[in-house]
């Protein structure tokens, strides 16, 4: 039998290659809103995160965000990307 590969990315935070179930996918709409893609199927440009607050951390003090997606980050979607991350129970 043929062996599938698993898709992998890199999560922006810390830079490590993992399969693409482990990491939080964060999208930009054609619209331009940002938010957290729990389905991974959302349209829309695509960022991804380790489940934990230290890549998330890790991204905004990096600017994680703002180089995959080309534009300003405003400060109120990391408060809503850290409550979202705070109420899924990742630490």
């Amino acid at each position: 039998m043929k062996v599938r590969k698993t898709p992998q990315r890199k999560c922006i935070g810390c830079g490590e290659m993992k399969e693409k179930k482990e990491l939080m996918r964060v999208i930009r709409e054609t619209s331009g809103e940002i938010s957290i893609d729990l389905t991974g199927k959302k349209n829309g440009r695509g960022a991804y995160l380790c489940k934990n607050e230290e890549c998330l951390k890790k991204a905004i003090k990096g600017k994680g965000l703002e180089r995959s997606f080309q534009m300003a980050i405003p400060a109120s979607v990391y408060e809503s990307l850290e409550k979202e991350f705070s109420l899924s129970g990742t630490k």
